[in-house]
């Protein structure tokens, strides 16, 4: 029986002007345009050659295009207009999605020769962002802010005037406020700028003094010039520290809780959502490549169930010394090397070594015997592991070649130490006795910059080195040791202080290090070079129970020990401070002056700072409320030429003479504002002497008294002379003796 349609209600009734609503199944059925296409880029900025050249056009792009990918020449689509010709930009499809997000990242901004630039972009993004109306489809040209001189961010090192002064600056922040000041030596320190809240956390001097950091909730700010104004912000959320490049070139940031990233964020993009490292561009202030933080294997909990507290390792991205590699250890398995500013792992691969424990750059380029191309050298150290001994090695960049190894054994722990023109690193081993139940220190040198890379050894130390420092561009070096363990006990234990040098050679060249002195039963546990060698300090500090600063010059002027004739150091100790509760100590980049600070951050007693000469003369000191923080401003380097530095060294006593004279007219000039002071203060007081005697006067007037009261006192003086001038007879009777008789 076939269906009727005359029975059926009337609500059920078509009506067919009434719309009727597909909008589920185009949902369902609707093509989207961006499936299929995340592997399409959009390249932009190539010549624009003749259809004879396009060929060849396409296989010089091609090669650019397959270090981050793989794809063909039938992949790369490039126009050609009406008159024959390229228009400068083609379609490229890639194999996968993942390839076309590693094109735009690596090869973005890539030169292809003088004249052209690739700009590398996704091709959905492009079709989202015009379909979004984000571009205008009319041309409309770009506003060109009116040229406007910017401040010198380096105005600080002219002082005044014509930098014959030569003062530096340094940072301090107590309470809420931050200031920065003019160091004057004996005289308190003349205030530059200061603010309040200016930072939340810290504040921090790029390593070339260009920029003061301050750290805030909502990222980092660099602040400069002579007007202090914000320079550059990195929009890192909850940042907790940063780190810049040895040249001010870059900067990574790091913040504990992950980066939570919206669509909105006006720098950082859904890719960086999640992570905790971000390296920026100081130039632009780009981010250039974010990361996560590096789950370390281990146990999470202690016995008791307790969460353990694990160190962060900081810097944890390390740079090279021209800002060329930043470096990043996996422990226990590789060191990730990235150019800069791409970001690209060198060679698209990490370099694996088998239990790296810590790895340290050269702090300047290497100059290695016979090698002649540029290079970049590391060092890095592996444990024991099974029955391979524990390796430290030396590694080239970007060859990845090992220049040198050295294995060793019975080894508890090691640290690396680069002297600062990279002659020399060395290596602090730990080791432990065949029981496990005693520790000593060996010291394996490695001499760079001779042919070979020989390592002496010192292996004379029978205690363990807590700390040890090189001499800045020089070849000595202080150490610090201890007979008992360290641990977190109430009272340190003793330790020794030994200093070190080459011997004097006859020929040139570097002798062997040899022990200079040793001084025992100290309880001095840091080393404080000054930045221009010579000098140090060595100091206790974080301690309770002592707070000592020995002031040490190693090329003392005066008659040297005959056991030390054929050494290449005069030890003298010139001077020795104290500082109670001491927590930090800084050189001023001249190497003249030396603060030693206590900080609210370590305790509350006796908060503030004492300034002292090289010599350890103290200048200065101030108790300070609420004191934080005390930093000196740093220097770059100089501009001047090592011929003109040797000439000045040479006519040092003329420079000396004309300093000597601005010293004395500086004290001239204090000494005479103390006298303005006094005078000042003492015509006050006579102004304010006779403005009184006016009022006496008018009052004596009012109530019918002398206007002068001096003529009232020199006629009672008158009259109390008169009086004395009287004669006066007067009878006085006295008792000599009295004496009593009784008469029978």
């Amino acid at each position: 029986m076939a269906p009727s349609f005359e029975n059926l209600p009337e609500e059920d009734s078509y009506d067919e002007e009434e719309e009727i609503d597909f909008s589920d199944l185009k949902e369902q059925y609707e093509v989207r345009l961006e499936e299929g296409l995340d592997a399409f880029v959009v390249i932009d900025g190539l010549p624009v050659v003749a259809e004879d050249a396009k060929p060849r056009l396409v296989k010089f792009v091609l090669k650019k295009l397959n270090t981050v990918g793989k794809t063909r020449e039938d992949a790369i689509f490039m126009p050609l207009n009406d008159e024959g010709m390229t228009e400068g930009y083609a379609f490229v499809e890639y194999q996968t999605p993942e390839q076309a997000v590693a094109a735009t990242k690596s090869l973005n901004g890539t030169p292809l020769d003088r004249r052209h630039t690739m700009a590398v972009n996704k091709l959905t993004d492009i079709d989202r962002y015009g379909r979004e109306g984000r571009i205008d489809e009319e041309y409309h040209a770009p506003h060109i802010e009116p040229f406007t001189e910017k401040e010198h961010l380096r105005w600080w090192i002219g002082d005044e005037p014509n930098g014959a002064n030569s003062r530096d600056q340094f940072v301090m922040y107590r309470g809420d406020n931050v200031g920065v000041f003019w160091n004057k030596k004996n005289n308190s320190p003349e205030n530059v700028v200061d603010r309040q809240h200016w930072t939340e956390s810290f504040v921090q001097w790029s390593p070339l003094g260009t920029y003061l950091t301050s750290m805030h909730q909502q990222g980092v700010q660099l602040w400069g010039g002579k007007s202090w104004s914000r320079q550059k912000r990195f929009a890192h959320p909850f940042c907790n520290l940063v780190d810049f490049s040895p040249n001010e070139k870059y900067l990574v940031s790091w913040s504990n809780r992950p980066i939570e990233v919206d669509e909105n964020h006006p720098v950082l993009s859904l890719e960086d959502d999640g992570k905790n490292y971000v390296v920026w561009d100081i130039a632009t202030g780009k981010p250039l490549r974010s990361f996560q933080n590096i789950d370390v294997p281990g146990p999470t909990v202690d016995g008791e169930g307790n969460p353990i507290k694990r160190k962060i390792q900081w810097p944890a991205f390390k740079w090279s010394a021209d800002d060329r590699y930043v470096a990043r250890l996996t422990p226990g398995q590789s060191i990730s090397i990235y150019e800069l500013p791409k970001m690209n792992l060198l060679d698209k691969n990490s370099i694996k070594i088998e239990g790296v424990v810590d790895f340290e750059w050269a702090p300047s380029a290497p100059q290695r015997d016979s090698i002649k191309t540029y290079e970049q050298l590391f060092c890095y150290w592996t444990p024991e592991i099974g029955s391979n001994p524990a390796k430290v090695g030396l590694m080239s960049i970007p060859t990845k070649e090992i220049v040198r190894t050295r294995n060793l054994f019975n080894v508890s722990d090691a640290k690396l130490h680069w002297q600062s023109k990279s002659a020399y690193v060395c290596v602090k081993v730990d080791r432990h006795s065949k029981s496990k139940k005693s520790l000593a220190t060996n010291l394996e040198i490695f001499r760079v910059k001779e042919k070979g890379v020989p390592v002496e050894v010192i292996d004379t130390i029978k205690d363990t080195v807590i700390n040890f420092a090189w001499e800045p561009n020089g070849d000595r070096f202080v150490l610090i040791t201890t007979a008992e363990v360290i641990a977190a006990t109430a009272v340190p234990p003793k330790t020794s202080v030994a200093f070190f040098c080459p011997e004097r050679l006859k020929s040139a060249g570097v002798g062997n290090f040899k022990l200079i002195r040793t001084f025992e039963k100290k309880n001095s546990n840091a080393i404080y070079w000054s930045p221009k060698g010579r000098f140090v300090v060595v100091a206790t500090v974080h301690s309770q129970q002592g707070f000592d600063l020995d002031f040490w010059d190693l090329d003392f002027e005066g008659e040297k020990a005959e056991g030390d004739k054929d050494l290449t150091a005069n030890l003298q100790l010139m001077a020795t401070g104290d500082h109670y509760g001491v927590t930090d100590i800084d050189w001023d980049p001249t190497g003249r002056y030396v603060a030693s600070s206590a900080s609210m951050w370590k305790h509350s007693m006796e908060n503030g700072y004492h300034l002292y000469d090289f010599r350890g003369t103290l200048l200065r000191e101030e108790h300070i409320e609420k004191f934080k923080q005390w930093s000196w401003r740093p220097r770059p380097p100089s501009l001047l030429s090592k011929e003109e530095q040797k000439q000045i060294r040479k006519n040092l006593r003329e420079y000396s003479r004309i300093f000597e004279e601005q010293d004395q007219y500086e004290l001239d000039t204090a000494n005479q504002e103390v006298v303005e002071t006094r005078r000042r203060v003492f015509n006050e007081w006579l102004e304010w002497r006779r403005g009184v005697e006016l009022d006496l006067r008018e009052e004596r007037k009012e109530l019918g008294l002398p206007e002068d009261p001096n003529e009232v006192v020199a006629g009672q003086e008158a009259k109390d002379d008169e009086e004395e001038a009287k004669v006066v007879e007067e009878i006085v009777e006295e008792i000599v003796e009295e004496k009593e008789e009784i008469v029978p």
